[in-house]
């Protein structure tokens, strides 16, 4: 398997992304399973982290299989894919159901993770969207969509593990991507770890509360220091 667990993956992106650390980038992740990777490299790269509240907006029978994406937003930003949803006859009333139910699991998260906490301002910075793999892409997409929308001078999609396909579908998303491995065929993203526990609402305001947000005049504050 290519990586041991999230941390290592966070850790070997990290490396591959040490360029953008003198470039001052904010890491936001897309909880949960991509705050311990975007932990470790907003460590090494003296960086910010924040979140990118997006869910999957899945099929009724097969919630696993993604009709689309919702991200959070003062207009919440939806992303349909329509080959699911004409394969699977999901009708629009159904579509905005589940759409519905993502909205108040992210309004929840919102709140158990964020509170109060500011979000920083991306726009002219460099952003770097950080998940631990992408399988379809709905999430992603309608992340790094959400992410734009806040101007940044340059979006990077940072990931250990995408499907060779969608990392094409996706090039049009982001300025740059930093993928470690692709694979076609690809299956699940958990097939790529050893170790793919799932995250914890407690493990991500932990990370979270590594990081407190800065001004702009501020230097930012690591979770660790910086790789020899």
């Amino acid at each position: 398997m290519p990586f041991v667990d999230r941390m290592e993956a966070g850790r070997r992106l990290g490396k591959a992304l040490a360029a953008y650390r003198d470039q001052h980038p904010i890491i936001l992740a897309l909880p949960r399973g991509g705050v311990p990777v975007a932990g470790k490299i907003a460590a090494m790269l003296g960086a910010p982290l924040d979140l990118v509240l997006v869910r999957k907006i899945g099929v009724p029978l097969q919630p696993e299989l993604a009709m689309g994406a919702v991200a959070d937003g003062p207009e919440p930003l939806v992303v349909r894919n329509e080959d699911i949803i004409a394969l699977s006859g999901v009708d629009r009333r159904e579509f905005n159901r589940v759409r519905d139910q993502e909205l108040a699991e992210i309004a929840r998260r919102r709140q158990r993770y964020l509170g109060k906490r500011p979000h920083p301002d991306l726009n002219g910075q460099v952003a770097i969207v950080v998940d631990d793999g992408v399988a379809t892409g709905a999430t992603t997409k309608a992340a790094l969509r959400a992410v734009r929308m806040q101007n940044p001078k340059k979006l990077v999609l940072a990931v250990p593990v995408a499907p060779t396909d969608t990392l094409s579908r996706l090039k049009k998303e982001a300025d740059e991507i930093v993928c470690l491995e692709d694979y076609e065929p690809f299956g699940a993203i958990g097939a790529f770890y050893a170790d793919f526990n799932q995250v914890s609402d407690e493990q991500v305001t932990q990370i979270l509360a590594r990081f407190p947000p800065q001004s702009p005049a501020e230097p930012a504050v690591s979770g660790e220091p910086p790789p020899s």
